[in-house]
């Protein structure tokens, strides 16, 4: 699934982010950002995983609010001075694209399921 290879692009680029400078320091956000980008990643698996359309739609639900869980945990990350602006622009930009991919899966889905009615 295209939201889910994004996601792990998502995971990768937060991994990436949450082992450099002071970052790595700060453990309570680093593993606040590291299990919200996970999550994103999990919910969609799970999601998949169970069978029923409905409890997709649902858990494709909290993955992509767990993409704004990371786009806020970024802008700490970006306010303490962990990261650099452009690094906290490329991954904005990633956890947008998740979100949006996402959302587009969820609607997708939603109307799916109701023609399926």
């Amino acid at each position: 699934m295209p939201c889910w290879n994004k996601a792990r692009e998502l995971c990768q680029a937060i991994f990436d982010l949450i082992n450099q400078g002071e970052f790595r320091k700060d453990f309570t956000l680093k593993d606040q950002i590291w299990r919200a980008s996970g999550s994103v990643m999990d919910n969609i698996a799970k999601g998949f995983d169970d069978g029923s359309t409905r409890e997709f739609i649902r858990f494709l639900g909290y993955s992509q609010r767990s993409c704004g869980e990371v786009q806020s945990q970024l802008y700490r990350a970006l306010d303490c001075n962990y990261i650099k602006q452009s690094q906290f622009d490329k991954a904005y930009e990633l956890s947008s694209e998740c979100r949006k991919q996402i959302k587009g899966f969820r609607k997708y889905l939603r109307n799916y399921d109701s023609s399926d009615l």
